[in-house]
């Protein structure tokens, strides 16, 4: 017994300290974004005695944060959504479907893995410049969806592994042809494995700034924390605005986290141990 209490605390402590030090930032950060610009430059580290939430409806209506939210909404529902279907489908034709070059194909894939977007950062500019596609929406979820692509593909083949090629020949037998069992079969027994990685791109895509900050170049056509990082342009000697205007954009990231946080756990946990 004196053992696994022992264990808890081993790994009770580190957890705890992690968890304060996620936590101990967004409560800093709140903290200053409630004070007045007068109280913050006088006392920066003190607890806040004014609650001033004028700061928040600043930030929404003076730096536009209606119009950088719902771009941004926009952009991530239809890059999720074609991320999804496509790497449903690769990831299906990866893992039960036997075709000349089907490991190459899976070798790439692991390759664009390790590719950071500075590497391609000019080609990929480049190519949309060239399509243009520059400061509009499509250009953007092209270049989000080939940025997470590879991952979600592997992540989907390696769930898709631990389906018994049984369960696919019966459909086969039954008389679905290849969309039929991706639809009716893979789609099903794969939804924790789409679950986890459609909320876990939605926050890569929620949370960019180098991809959007090339592609969008008009301020209209900003995203949310594009938009965000020019609220310190804006309110350069107001930093409490500031600071509501980042906590207001990282706001709907955590709602999400929290509602799906399970979701996340389970299916990050599955792709893991399958295939």
């Amino acid at each position: 017994m004196r053992r696994e209490r022992l264990g808890r605390w081993l790994i009770a402590i580190p957890m705890m300290l992690l968890a304060i030090a996620t936590i101990a930032p967004m409560l800093y950060g709140l903290n200053i974004s409630l004070k007045t610009r007068k109280d913050y430059v006088l006392d920066r580290l003190g607890v806040t005695q004014t609650f001033n939430v004028q700061n928040f409806i600043d930030a929404w209506t003076n730096a536009d944060m209606g119009r950088y939210f719902m771009n941004t909404i926009i952009v991530t529902v239809f890059s999720v959504a074609i991320l999804l279907v496509l790497a449903s489908m690769c990831g299906y034709a990866l893992s039960h479907l036997t075709f000349r070059g089907s490991k190459i194909a899976f070798l790439i894939i692991l390759a664009m893995m390790m590719i950071p977007f500075q590497v391609i950062m000019v080609p990929t500019i480049k190519v949309l410049s060239d399509m243009g596609l520059i400061n509009s929406f499509p250009g953007l979820i092209i270049a989000y969806v080939a940025q997470f692509l590879p991952f979600t593909v592997f992540f989907m083949t390696s769930y898709y592994s631990g389906i018994p090629k049984e369960l696919t020949e019966a459909a086969r037998v039954d008389g679905n042809g290849l969309f039929g069992v991706w639809a009716r079969i893979m789609i099903p027994v794969g939804k924790p494995a789409l679950i986890s990685m459609g909320i876990l791109n939605a926050l890569f895509v929620w949370n960019d700034i180098l991809i959007a900050l090339l592609i969008m170049q008009s301020p209209q056509n900003r995203t949310v924390m594009v938009g965000v990082s020019a609220l310190r342009g804006q309110y350069p000697d107001n930093v409490p605005t500031y600071i509501a205007g980042v906590l207001l954009a990282v706001l709907p990231i955590i709602v999400v986290y929290l509602i799906f946080q399970r979701q996340i756990s389970a299916g990050v946990t599955a792709g893991a141990t399958k295939g």
